[in-house]
């Protein structure tokens, strides 16, 4: 079998490369191809913060307008501040998204430029759930998912709905990989 990484020949049976010690995978079939199985985003109520304090900026800012023209200048501010905190909303939602694929999981930030890490599913050495009082209190939750392959190379799956379901989801397609 030759080795992906540096090109060497080695034994048939052989699991890691005996030259540069990489993993050596078995070819797969032109036939299976990789594919989604989920795609996570964070819940709506990560961003409540966000919208209830435009909402306030926003009603404080048509207070100070309607008070009279001293405070006018100012209250157009909290108005635009208020705007500007709910135009973000959509902007960050769709900044920070995680997919879990039949070979992989996948946490891609960022909207101009972005920045991508992988885990293969063979790779993950553990599931985590963590859940604070106020993720608890609306159904939320963090899933860290350790790497095999780093000590350091987690991929934290945070404020997501249901964060059970999404480990479970990780821990199934992790399974079917190995099998």
């Amino acid at each position: 079998m030759r080795c992906p990484q540096c090109g060497f020949d080695s034994t048939p049976q052989a699991a890691f490369c005996s030259r540069c010690g990489a993993r050596m995978t078995e070819p797969k079939p032109a036939t299976v191809r990789e594919y989604a199985i989920v795609i996570i985003r964070r819940s709506p109520w990560f961003y409540a913060r966000s919208l209830i304090a435009g909402g306030f900026l926003t009603i404080v800012g048509i207070t100070l307008v309607f008070k009279g023209p001293q405070t006018g200048n100012l209250g157009l501010l909290a108005i635009v501040l208020g705007l500007l905190f709910w135009a973000s909303v959509p902007l960050v939602h769709r900044s920070v998204s995680w997919q879990v694929t039949s070979d992989r999981l996948i946490e891609q930030r960022g909207l101009l430029a972005t920045r991508r890490r992988e885990v293969e599913l063979s790779d993950i050495r553990s599931i985590e759930v963590a859940r604070r009082l106020g993720q608890r209190l609306t159904g939320l939750g963090d899933v860290i998912v350790a790497s095999a392959a780093s000590v350091d190379y987690v991929i934290r799956i945070t404020d997501v709905y249901d964060p059970e379901g999404v480990a479970e989801t990780v821990r199934k397609a992790r399974l079917k990989r190995l099998a």
